[in-house]
């Protein structure tokens, strides 16, 4: 019996593992010497999920850049995963879809990059591309921003499809 536990408790460590390296996104993105991500392809997986939902590069909605901080002025982001909420449709994924990336701070704005969504009532995350970008550098960091955070005057921005991360 502790032998059968033992091997499904491992079996489960193993499979939490697997899953949480696999999606990490740091580990599949080189880093230029500024600290910004460096280029990547987009995942076939994704560009075929893009597909089936009509997503275009170039498509964009508008979206709050942290869920943790909706309506905030400023806000600090921090560098490592990010969970964003679209504020208008994108495409077929419906406001309120959560949009799930990695933020990168060590330049001198930060890199916001999406790798995820979960649409409204979705039991599953659907992998997708898809960057922030805003107008007039409002990704630019504050001065103040400490080292591995990019504090922001807004807490919108745009978020655009893409096929690659440039």
């Amino acid at each position: 019996m502790v032998s059968r536990t033992l091997d499904f408790a491992c079996g489960l460590i193993l499979a939490v593992l697997i899953v949480g390296c696999a999606g990490s996104a740091t580990g599949r993105v080189s880093l230029r010497p500024d600290g910004t991500p460096g280029p990547e392809k987009c995942p076939e997986e994704a560009l075929k999920a893009m597909r089936y939902l009509r997503l275009g590069v170039g498509d964009g909605a508008t979206a709050e850049l942290d869920a943790n901080q909706m309506d905030a002025r400023p806000i600090t982001l921090y560098e490592g995963r990010v969970e964003s909420v679209l504020l208008d449709d994108l495409g077929t994924l419906e406001s309120p879809t959560r949009l799930y990336g990695y933020v990168w701070t060590s330049g001198p704005q930060a890199v916001i990059r999406y790798y995820e969504a979960r649409p409204p009532g979705a039991a599953q995350r659907v992998p997708i591309c898809a960057v922030a970008r805003t107008a007039m550098n409002q990704l630019r960091k504050r001065p103040d921003s400490l080292p591995g955070t990019a504090v922001l005057e807004f807490s919108v921005g745009g978020v655009f499809i893409v096929d690659e991360f440039l």
